[in-house]
């Protein structure tokens, strides 16, 4: 079975803790890049610290293209702001 590659944008917040935690042992879901600007390179268990031992992965400042699938999870009225990055573009389906 193919993997979706998924990313999360907004990572460091609530919904984005709860996407990660739905998400990191999911057979079916390899997690490219979880996004956050004021935690960028910080490991994703120093903010969500139940997520210690179950991922490695660390916060990025930059959005990956290389995605099948990017989960917004930022606070109210951000996402409209977010559905453009400079030099990409977002299909919603």
């Amino acid at each position: 079975m193919r993997q979706v590659r998924a990313g999360i944008i907004g990572g460091a917040g609530y919904a984005g803790g709860e996407m990660i935690r739905l998400l990191v042992n999911h057979p079916g879901v390899d997690i490219r890049f979880i996004h956050s600007k004021s935690n960028a390179g910080k490991n994703v268990y120093e903010v969500h610290e139940d997520l210690l031992g179950d991922t490695d992965l660390k916060f990025d400042a930059e959005w990956h293209s290389d995605v099948d699938v990017v989960f917004l999870c930022l606070g109210h009225g951000e996402a409209k702001n977010s559905s453009t990055s400079p030099g990409q573009v977002w299909t919603a389906y």
